[in-house]
């Protein structure tokens, strides 16, 4: 015992030696000045996974455990989903950490996921020593050329004087204009390399690289006339709004042209679901009136969406009729899919005031009673049935609905992909901005645990509650370790229904009920998280509903509840695929 607190209060006081700030002009190593680039930019937190090839900066990050935390996930891949949500829920990059080989390679996915959704991430992966590039040595892989599709940037340091540089371009062109992930790929001598440090200068600047297109006033003025005199002016906006930190300046535009506004799923909760000019949600499973009135509307005002294949339907039938203004800080994505009549470039925080300034205040009330028309239609023949089922099985609408009673629509709700993705989305309640978080351009299942556990870093503060379907948890429940070593308070609600949900209601839909590989039988969850140190319960009775969800939510740490739900039951409303987003489903 004696001796093994004597190591530790040597190991303690070697750490506090090698702590000492580091000044320009002093001599060391590519991890430590890995490290202080991620202090430099205000990193706190990083997930990750040790390996062989990225160990030299783990070995220096022992000695910065009072600057960075660390944490330890069960899968790179669970890694970067937990990045991800810690970007989406507190607006700042999310880092990870990862070896070279399958370490990197794993993270493929989530780099997928945060290019689609434009989640700002610096991967830093380790890599074989620079004289064993190209041999296939041990665990080597070309992992910039595997990952050049799916980031932002990327880039392979090979000596150690360029990381402070690169790393500082690396956090500029995460964050900047349309965010996404960023991978640098650090070779294992660079890492080791001895070498007098520069500082670390924030970069604010890269040649050739603009993120911000310049503002044309007199497209805004040419938007402005058309809005003015439009008699069917509809917005549709989407994570842009979010991004931009523009959620005040929407609002005002909105408010002051009194506009009908309907949100992708991943602008949802830029504005609080319960404003009266929120019509609801865009897509596939969206609400009736929004996706039947885009094809009825005269002008259609886009603001930082892209114009998704599940938002549009049909491209040649969707709203050939209206003037288009599409408001986006990505030149690329507009007139991508939806020929524009207006394009306004630039952040949407800059562009919205400017815009809001020449509209008129316009009374629309005939025009918006038609959306009040078919959300009662949708709630007569869709949402009170599915609040409300026949018989003892219940329905994910109802917990959701139940749910929202008890959070108040304050908790940050993050959601796998399935059936119970569309659910959430469009049944959540919100009150504030950056509280959906999902798998929204990528749809990955696996995304939901994870991306919890981020989301909950990112908002310590906040009642973090992940919605996963029974298939998705079992893709990444491994991350169970990950809240049992560090204690996240993530509440876990699964709705199992015995299915690969969503599938199987395309199956049934449009397949002849041919069920093919759908059913998926799973473990006792309430028992797998107690292995983890992880408090649950599994009910199957509506009258245990509400008392089950406030014990989750009161409950000190995290906890998991599993709710039996129906087995075949379907999301709607529903545009088929193929078809124009007027032949909307109720049924």
């Amino acid at each position: 015992m004696e001796t093994t607190q004597i190591k530790d209060t040597e190991q303690k006081n070697t750490a506090m030696e090698a702590n000492t700030t580091i000044q320009p002009g002093d001599t060391i190593s590519g991890s430590q000045a890995v490290l202080e680039a991620l202090i430099a930019e205000g990193v706190v937190t990083i997930f990750g996974y040790p390996g062989g090839a990225i160990m030299p900066i783990y070995d220096a990050l022992y000695d910065y455990n009072d600057k960075l935390e660390h944490v330890l996930v069960r899968h790179e891949q669970g890694g970067i989903h937990a990045a991800q949500g810690f970007a989406r829920t507190s607006g700042k990059t999310g880092v990870v950490f990862a070896t070279s080989g399958p370490g990197a390679t794993n993270l493929v996915t989530g780099l997928a996921d945060a290019q689609i959704d434009s989640t700002p991430l610096v991967c830093i992966t380790g890599q074989v020593f620079a004289h064993l590039l190209g041999t296939d040595a041990f665990q080597e892989t070309d992992v910039i050329n595997v990952t050049m599709p799916v980031t932002k940037w990327n880039y392979q340091v090979t000596d150690a004087h360029e990381i402070p540089n690169v790393l500082a371009k690396a956090f500029h062109i995460a964050r900047s204009g349309r965010p996404g992930p960023v991978l640098v790929d650090i070779t294992k001598n660079a890492q080791l390399q001895q070498f007098e440090y520069p500082g670390y200068q924030k970069c604010n600047h890269v040649r050739s690289y603009r993120p911000k297109p310049i503002v044309r006033k007199e497209y805004i003025a040419e938007a402005a006339k058309l809005i003015n005199s439009a008699q069917k002016p509809f917005v549709i906006f989407g994570q842009g709004v979010i991004l931009g930190g523009a959620e005040n300046e929407f609002k005002a535009f909105i408010e002051k042209g009194n506009l009908p506004a309907a949100w992708t799923i991943m602008g949802e909760s830029a504005l609080p679901t319960d404003h009266p000019l929120g019509v609801g949600m865009l897509g596939m499973h969206g609400n009736y009136g929004p996706n039947v009135l885009t094809n009825e509307c005269d002008v259609l005002i886009a603001i930082g969406m892209r114009f998704d294949d599940r938002v549009t339907g049909r491209l040649d039938k969707y709203a050939k009729q209206a003037k288009v203004i599409h408001l986006d800080i990505d030149p690329a994505e507009v007139d991508k899919n939806v020929k524009t009549t207006v394009p306004v470039w630039g952040d949407c925080k800059e562009t919205l005031p400017l815009l809001t300034a020449l509209i008129e205040q316009k009374d629309h009330s005939n025009w918006l009673s038609e959306f009040a028309k078919y959300a009662a239609e949708e709630d007569k023949e869709c949402i009170q049935p599915e609040m409300h089922p026949e018989g003892d099985v219940m329905s994910m609408a109802e917990v959701m609905q139940a749910l929202n009673e008890l959070t108040k629509g304050d908790a940050v709700i993050v959601t796998d992909v399935g059936q119970h993705q569309m659910v959430a989305c469009r049944y959540a309640k919100f009150t504030q901005t950056r509280s959906n978080v999902t798998s929204g351009g990528l749809g990955t299942m696996g995304f939901g645990l994870p991306a919890a556990i981020g989301a909950k870093y990112g908002a310590p503060d906040r009642t973090v509650v992940a919605i996963i379907g029974d298939g998705g948890f079992q893709m990444t429940l491994q991350e169970l370790g990950t809240i049992m070593q560090f204690g996240a308070a993530v509440k876990i609600l699964i709705l199992n229904n015995e299915f690969l949900g969503m599938v199987r209601q395309w199956q049934q839909l449009f397949h002849d009920r041919r069920y093919s590989f759908v059913n998926i039988t799973s473990p006792d969850f309430v028992m797998l998280a107690k292995s983890y140190g992880i408090e649950g319960q599994t009910i199957d009775q509506r009258a245990a509903l509400k008392t089950a969800l406030k014990t989750m939510l009161d409950h000190d740490g995290a906890y998991l509840l599993e709710v039996k739900v129906g087995k075949e039951n379907n999301v709607f409303p529903m545009v088929p695929q193929g078809s124009s987003v007027a032949e909307i489903r109720l049924k």
